[in-house]
């Protein structure tokens, strides 16, 4: 009997022996194509050189200095790295271990920001059902993840939540993409003049929903709206790419295809493509100035937050994301990942949508295409879709819960952005073994 804690009680997972490129075996030999990423994390694949060559000389060099004595040369290169792919006036980063660490750091930052400024009244965040930003109970509330909730809600801070944008589920018959986007943006609107203006302190929203929805990026136009609503109300606008930044989508940060700039915005994951645990919120002037110019310090921390050897690692990933032009390579592949999901898996009865950006991709299942009605939560499609895929040896990442926290099931996948075409091809084909196998069960 292990005794690990694992995330599940009952299930008897393989141990994993080693890796190469976008596969990972097990130590009965068995081969795995990663095909998400283990969960949009590993987008330089699986033993990368530079990556490991960095994290061993750091290693051999300091492993560990605690930031409230000494800073390092890696922290510091990242963030100048980091600023210099933002658009301004996003200019300071604050590094933590990982993406939930990463929301509560935000969350915080922006109560601190309104306290420094002289308006403490502000103390409402508003964000979207069907969303996700964390775990740990801050990032837990303004998430609306109904089903991660449920066990926890006693303890969560109540938060305000407004629709999400979700034009496969929401658009309306003869309505434009802009149209619906305006609709569904001007929520907020509603929302902050019911509150109150002068009570809202900030939207948090992805930009392109990660494993809630199923890789569902914004209509055209809705950030902009967004943007625009806070600008009016002095409502801050944070944006969660834990799992859509980092060149997932295409662009480095998600949001430039948005052609907005946020307030505050959350990376993680794809940072240290997998090999140490680090995460990062990237602040505009505004928000470090305000606290600069007032207490002079950010009242939190974590000890490990800009860590040598993890800033080491991210420094690694993303000078090679840059220097081996990765971002042209996922907008080409993300093509043609979505062409063959779309011409081999969107003609199976029970599959209602292929979509997303770059890399980043969902499949949504259902009973009628036609109706979008959801497969029965009885099927516990998800969980059949994952045992079938790895039994073909394929890693994806289906869920439940996608329309509502209950209905729904999706598949999201988001492989190493170094997969090749002949990759591609081998993704698909077991996805397509795997959802007709487990369709089997659920009809």
């Amino acid at each position: 009997m292990s005794h690990v804690f694992h995330r599940q009680c009952h299930v008897q997972l393989p141990i994993i022996a080693s890796g190469e490129g976008i596969y990972l075996f097990d130590t009965n030999g068995k081969k795995y194509l990663d095909g998400c990423g283990g969960a949009a994390v590993s987008n330089l694949g699986h033993s990368h050189p530079a990556v490991k060559a960095a994290i061993k000389q750091q290693l051999d060099t300091i492993p560990f200095a605690h930031t409230a004595f000494f800073t390092n040369k890696n922290c510091e290169q990242l963030a100048d790295l980091l600023i210099d792919l933002a658009p301004e006036p996003l200019n300071h980063v604050y590094f933590v271990s990982g993406g939930s660490e990463a929301v509560e750091s935000a969350l915080k930052m922006a109560r601190q920001y309104f306290v420094e400024i002289g308006k403490p009244q502000k103390t409402k965040y508003i964000a979207r059902r069907q969303s996700y930003h964390g775990n740990t109970l801050g990032a837990l509330a303004v998430g609306g993840n109904e089903w991660r909730k449920e066990k926890f809600k006693p303890l969560l801070a109540t938060i305000e939540h407004i629709a999400p944008c979700n034009a496969y589920r929401d658009q309306k018959e003869g309505e434009t993409e802009l149209d619906y986007s305006f609709r569904v943006a001007n929520e907020l609107e509603t929302r902050i003049l019911e509150l109150g203006a002068e009570n809202v302190m900030a939207f948090v929203a992805e930009p392109v929903v990660g494993a809630t929805s199923g890789a569902v990026p914004a209509t055209k136009g809705y950030l902009k709206r967004i943007r625009e609503i806070c600008d009016q109300y002095d409502v801050l606008l944070i944006l969660d790419e834990v799992m859509c930044g980092i060149g997932r989508t295409g662009t480095f940060y998600a949001f430039e295809q948005d052609e907005i700039v946020p307030d505050l915005v959350t990376i993680a994951k794809g940072l240290g493509a997998g090999y140490i645990p680090i995460g990062a919120v990237v602040a505009s002037s505004k928000i470090f100035d305000g606290i600069a110019h007032g207490s002079g310090f950010f009242q939190h921390g974590h000890t490990f937050m800009a860590h040598p050897m993890a800033t080491a690692a991210a420094l690694a990933t993303v000078k090679t994301i840059i220097n081996d032009g990765l971002l042209d390579k996922v907008k080409v592949r993300g093509i043609k990942l979505r062409d063959k999901l779309i011409a081999d898996i969107l003609p199976l009865p029970y599959v209602g949508d292929v979509r997303g950006r770059g890399l980043f991709l969902g499949i949504e299942l259902v009973v009628d295409k036609v109706t979008k009605t959801p497969l029965s939560t009885s099927t516990e499609a998800h969980k059949t879709v994952k045992k079938f895929a790895m039994e073909n040896g394929l890693m994806c990442y289906p869920m439940g819960g996608t329309i509502n926290g209950v209905d729904g099931h999706h598949i999201l996948i988001a492989p190493p952005f170094i997969i090749d075409d002949i990759q591609i091809h081998e993704l698909v084909s077991k996805l397509k073994a795997s959802l007709i196998q487990a369709s089997e069960r659920w009809s």
